[in-house]
């Protein structure tokens, strides 16, 4: 896959932000069900841990689209 510009409702975006709102969407519900269950209480800073796997998401993302 090229990585060009999509077209979204007429303005041209960087595909990479589509996957960043994406892994935002997945991240969130990851968060979400880590707190319902309590495992946020288990790490040391949740905001710290919550970034990482927002970027853990977003980069798993680009390479299976990159692939």
């Amino acid at each position: 896959m090229s990585f060009t510009e999509v077209n979204v409702f007429g303005v041209y975006v960087a595909p990479i932000f589509l996957l960043a709102v994406a892994a935002w969407v997945v991240a969130l519900g990851l968060r979400w069900t880590a707190a319902r269950y309590g495992l946020l209480r288990h790490v040391w800073h949740p905001a710290l841990f919550v970034f990482a796997v927002y970027m853990i998401v977003l980069s798993s993302m680009v390479l299976v689209t990159a692939r």
